[in-house]
């Protein structure tokens, strides 16, 4: 059975020490008994040694927003994976559609810091959604396959085994639309299919693929319910810690 993880991506939010550290105090001892899903915090940089300093010794793992894919260098205002191992950062968030749409990251770029991360055991959560235009143009299968086999190239399974995949409808992002439950659950299993197909089935089940969209404490349990929906990638609503505990107890009780 595949772990589900929730994962607060924070944004360009929460960005003092103090602020991040009263929302961590709150939420670390309603969350201390829970050890069936992986939770991880993606802070601003800013944040990153008070999350290390906040969640020591607590079942909450420390994740980075994004990163670049050298170590060292006349990188002005990138961040060296190195920099992020030595602060305790365990995961990564790459390819997330704002830094797909905003900065232009392609999807080579992408998969050479998924490269950079797996070479310095860091675990990439690597975001992959469509437009809503290619949606309504039927398009989201093509645009999904493109991404797999571009995000992902000349990866070998095992790597792929240190890798979450988060399924972003772009159109959901924000924006308090979300996709159904069988709109989710639909294109998780054809994600499933395309991963049979370029490494193998073993791959494809033992992958954790999680739903980001406006999820929140109302929506997360119909969505964690889907048999490939291994929870969740989550915004606005991590900001505060009773909301991102409802949708952690909602991941934890789809595998009751």
């Amino acid at each position: 059975m595949r772990k589900p993880i929730i994962g607060g991506n924070w944004k360009m939010n929460r960005g003092t020490p103090q602020e991040a550290k009263d929302m961590l105090e709150r939420l670390v001892p309603l969350v201390k008994d829970i050890d069936t899903v992986d939770i991880v915090i993606a802070a601003p940089f800013t944040v990153l040694v008070t999350l290390y300093d906040t969640l020591s010794n607590t079942n909450i793992k420390i994740g980075a927003q994004n990163m670049y894919f050298e170590e060292k260098g006349a990188f002005t205002g990138e961040i060296s994976p190195i920099f992020l191992k030595d602060i305790g950062v365990e995961y990564v968030i790459l390819g997330h559609s704002e830094r797909r749409d905003i900065f232009k990251e392609s999807d080579a770029l992408i998969n050479k810091k998924i490269k950079k991360a797996l070479a310095m055991d860091l675990k990439p959560i690597v975001c992959i959604g469509e437009h809503l235009e290619e949606r309504e143009a039927n398009k989201t299968t093509e645009i999904i396959k493109y991404q797999i086999n571009e995000t992902f190239k000349d990866l070998d399974k095992d790597e792929m085994s240190n890798i979450i995949i988060a399924y972003e409808p772009i159109w959901a992002i924000g924006t308090g639309k979300t996709a159904t439950p069988e709109q989710a659950e639909e294109i998780h299993v054809f994600i499933r299919k395309l991963l049979d197909q370029k490494f193998d089935r073993e791959t494809a089940d033992s992958i954790r693929i999680q739903y980001g969209g406006s999820i929140n404490a109302k929506n997360a349990e119909d969505l964690f319910n889907k048999e490939n929906i291994d929870g969740g990638l989550v915004g606005g609503a991590s900001l505060q810690s009773d909301s991102l505990f409802q949708i952690i107890k909602a991941a934890d009780k789809s595998i009751k």
